[in-house]
């Protein structure tokens, strides 16, 4: 191959890894050369198992300062990053390319199939178009500067050079990806996960696994940590979109206390206690001879009414007529603000996500190239970006890739 062909190195094979080496390829046509390495046997593995099985892509959010709001960290810099490349490009480039998307009613985003398998066959089918050589099984140990370029050594031992190197290594702590961004005097931000389950030791759950709210909201007293959504017990405790962002938000905080900490929870997820109290009070009035566990104001699973009705001290064939005021307090607060201790927690598996990662204010995001040595590009969740669930860090990830993929492709 001729001395003026461009070389560039891709460092992880994940959603970020991919999109990159796809847009550089593609920018850089016949005058260049672009090889991903992925250290597994299996690349895109976290786009085949996201969402399900389905892969939330995105999120049909196509306003960049709301989009930011989903970001724990890192929305001050995708800002100006997301008018460049944002949901409604990647549901474009992904049409272009014959994938339709459809979007759900709380604006998660997925390919109509619904099947994962529909967004890798896509991006494997545009980087062989592109000319992308894919290499798997094989990594990255080190890398040091080459002149203007690198000297990258493979995890065989093999020595490659290249014009351009690309971490997209993901958030995994013993990455080779965090080891050379330190090497090049990068620092990196703690890594902590950032989407995770809460577990609880509470009599008021036990049995209710598998019961859901469409709208809840939880809160940790003492922080300004509140969020609200979807809930789901399960057999440990409470999972669902309004624990994993609250999660996500308190990734830190929450890791300071060792994940032990109070959790107040509204199971009406928009009633205060006043407003409940009322409700309840008219319900007393119209059905006196109806017992209380079999007849709900509120449109929440039967089982879980009837517990939090026994739990406010009621017994289950109290008619509404006999519950005095003082009891309907104590429900009206076990509904609305209901306290539990959370003694631990579970990775959520399906879209494990970190916190940490490459220090932002040392990365350029009009290029994502680093402030410290010319030529080395960040993508994806090695920089300290994680957004909440629902297709957001898929997002970051399409976006840092794109922008890394133009910049090392600009002459």
């Amino acid at each position: 191959m001729a001395d003026n062909v461009v070389r560039i190195m891709i460092v992880g094979g994940g959603a970020a890894g991919f999109f990159a080496a796809i847009t550089c390829a593609e920018a850089l046509g016949p005058r260049g050369e672009v090889v991903l390495y992925e250290a597994t046997a299996h690349p895109l593995a976290k786009v085949r198992v996201s969402g399900g099985g389905r892969c939330n892509v995105t999120h049909a959010c196509f306003e960049p300062r709301e989009l930011v709001k989903r970001y724990p960290r890192g929305g001050r810099e995708l800002i100006g990053a997301f008018h460049r490349w944002q949901p409604r490009d990647m549901i474009a480039w992904l049409a272009d390319r014959g994938v339709e998307t459809k979007t759900e009613e709380d604006g998660r985003m997925f390919p109509v199939t619904d099947n994962s398998a529909t967004i890798v066959d896509c991006l494997q089918r545009a980087a062989a178009a592109a000319g992308v050589r894919i290499v798997t099984s094989l990594g990255v140990r080190t890398a040091e500067r080459a002149g203007a370029g690198f000297w990258v050594t493979l995890t065989d031992g093999t020595g490659l050079r290249c014009d351009g190197l690309l971490l997209a290594t993901g958030g995994n702590r013993s990455s080779a990806g965090f080891t050379i961004a330190e090497k090049f005097g990068h620092t990196i931000e703690p890594l902590l996960p950032s989407l995770f389950t809460f577990h609880l030791d509470d009599p008021r759950l036990i049995g209710l696994s598998g019961v859901s709210l469409e709208n809840a909201a939880v809160s940790v007293p003492g922080t300004k940590l509140r969020t609200d959504g979807p809930l789901l017990i399960t057999h440990w405790g409470l999972s669902g979109p309004a624990i994993l962002k609250l999660s996500a938000w308190g990734a830190r905080e929450l890791a300071a206390v060792n994940y032990e900490f109070a959790l107040t929870l509204n199971w009406t997820g928009t009633h205060t206690r006043d407003s409940l109290l009322r409700e309840l009070t008219g319900v007393r009035e119209k059905n006196p001879k109806k017992q209380i566990t079999t007849w709900s104001p509120l449109a929440m699973p039967q089982r879980l009414w009837e517990r939090l009705v026994v739990s406010a001290g009621i017994p289950a064939t109290t008619p509404w007529a006999q519950v005095g005021n003082a009891a309907l307090g104590t429900l009206a607060t076990q509904l609305t603000a209901a306290e539990m201790k959370v003694v631990g927690k579970s990775t959520f598996k399906e879209e494990f996500v970190t916190c940490g990662g490459v220090r932002l204010s040392e990365v350029d995001f009009r290029t994502m190239e680093s402030r410290l040595c010319p030529g080395l590009h960040f993508a994806g969740e090695v920089l300290d970006i994680d957004g909440v669930t629902g297709g957001f860090n898929f997002q970051s990830a399409w976006t840092t890739g794109w922008i890394a993929g133009q910049a090392m492709a600009a002459p």
